[in-house]
């Protein structure tokens, strides 16, 4: 029987949602998310690409931020994400170099960071967008320009990450959980995260809202054992969080207001 009409739109709003979530996500993704088959999915990223909503690429999708207005800084995960990056904020110390990556949660710390003299290393090439501040000063690591996340990754990125050691690093992630560890859909993210884990000398934190607690995604970038904080909201999955602390990770949930 053939899908009513009420029944695609519902479908296709839910896709343009997840990739809202999660900025960019793969056909198969979608696909199980939905339990749907991969060739509705297409078709349906077919229909958004002909809108201009989603920029396509290989294997899947993310949404164009020009064309789609409801975006992180306008919609309802908006309060999620800026609640998580102002109270991981509250942990950068005066003289503090930190490291960020890739996270746009982690990059929305850059509205709440208090302290003075402190240096942000960065491959998230949307941190020349953010507003500049007295004693706050961004420094990117320069390489390869991955789209649809303007992320910096490659030789010349991972180079000039082992000439800094930092203070404290604050990570973004596609899933964190005791099973699979702290995980990425990207592979060329992996290295990046994988630096910045070892060459970070003091704290090691996790920004994660509710719907990356407990998944786990194809590209592992570090362990549980690897990290001190997960930084989430509370109504990531309870049980989920249980685990994680009993695992040694101390976890602080921040209540969305």
């Amino acid at each position: 029987m053939r899908n009513s009409k009420a029944a695609i739109e519902k479908r296709r709003e839910r896709i343009l949602k997840l990739l809202e979530f999660r900025d960019t996500m793969t056909v198969e993704e979608l696909a199980e998310e939905l339990k749907t088959s991969e060739i509705t999915i297409r078709r349906d990223l077919d229909h958004f690409e002909e809108q201009n909503l989603i920029d396509r690429h290989r294997g899947g999708a993310s949404l164009n931020k020009n064309n789609f207005t409801t975006n992180i800084f306008s919609s309802n995960l908006a309060i999620n994400k800026h609640a998580i990056a102002k109270a991981a904020a509250r942990f950068v110390e005066d003289g503090d170099t930190i490291f960020i990556n890739t996270s746009s949660t982690a990059l929305l710390m850059l509205e709440y960071i208090t302290a003075k003299q402190v240096t942000v290393v960065t491959n998230n090439g949307r941190a020349i967008f953010c507003e500049s501040k007295d004693n706050l000063f961004v420094v990117l690591t320069g390489g390869e320009l991955r789209m649809p996340k303007e992320s910096l990754v490659g030789d010349f990125a991972i180079n000039n990450l082992n000439r800094v050691k930092a203070s404290k690093c604050f990570l973004g992630c596609s899933g964190i959980s005791v099973r699979g560890g702290f995980t990425t859909a990207v592979l060329q993210e992996v290295a990046v995260n994988e630096i910045m884990l070892r060459n970070t000398i003091g704290l090691k934190f996790v920004l994660a809202d509710t719907n990356k607690v407990g998944r786990e995604h194809s590209f592992i970038s570090g362990s549980i054992s690897d990290l001190n904080y997960l930084v989430t909201d509370t109504q990531a999955n309870e049980l989920e969080i249980k685990a994680l602390r009993s695992a040694g990770l101390k976890v602080i949930q921040v209540p969305i207001e």
